[in-house]
């Protein structure tokens, strides 16, 4: 009975095994990529990767004039972002870009509720969707309208 026992017992682990095994090598399957083509004419090499190309920085648009400057990004809806470097005399971000035309919103007792980016207007209420700020890259513990502009700084809005 205790043999019986002992043989059924490691021929459930023998199967648990290998059905984990199996389990295991579905689950690790790379997803398959395209090499990079390469075409040689006379003595020049061509490569052309199958990845899409990205701009990781595009030249930014100088907007305002001041003593300090810093970069500003937007990025809409459909994931398209836009650069641009504010020059400024202004003491907070939010007067910046409200100066510039950049932003817009209704006050609240909260401070600035910004609805309008760059001329795309999102409200929450009505699509979901809002303007979220950000500080070199943070989700942003303050409102645009008391965030002191720091020069050199990257400020955003992203809509979320």
């Amino acid at each position: 009975m205790k043999q019986h026992f002992s043989r059924s017992l490691i021929c459930l682990i023998l199967v648990l095994l290998l059905a984990a095994a199996g389990l295991q090598g579905c689950a690790s399957k790379a997803p398959e990529t395209t090499a990079p083509a390469t075409t040689t004419a006379a003595s020049e090499t061509t490569t052309v990767s199958a990845e899409p190309s990205s701009l990781a920085e595009e030249t930014p648009t100088e907007l305002g004039e001041g003593a300090k400057s810093f970069t500003f990004e937007v990025t809409d809806v459909d994931g398209s972002t836009k650069y641009y470097t504010v020059h400024t005399d202004a003491e907070t971000v939010g007067e910046a870009l409200v100066a510039l035309g950049l932003i817009a919103g209704e006050d609240s007792e909260y401070g600035l509720y910004v609805k309008t980016v760059d001329g795309v207007t999102l409200d929450y209420d009505t699509d979901g969707k809002y303007w979220a700020f950000y500080v070199d890259g943070e989700y942003a513990t303050a409102g645009v309208d008391s965030t002191a502009v720091t020069d050199g700084a990257s400020y955003a809005f992203r809509a979320e």
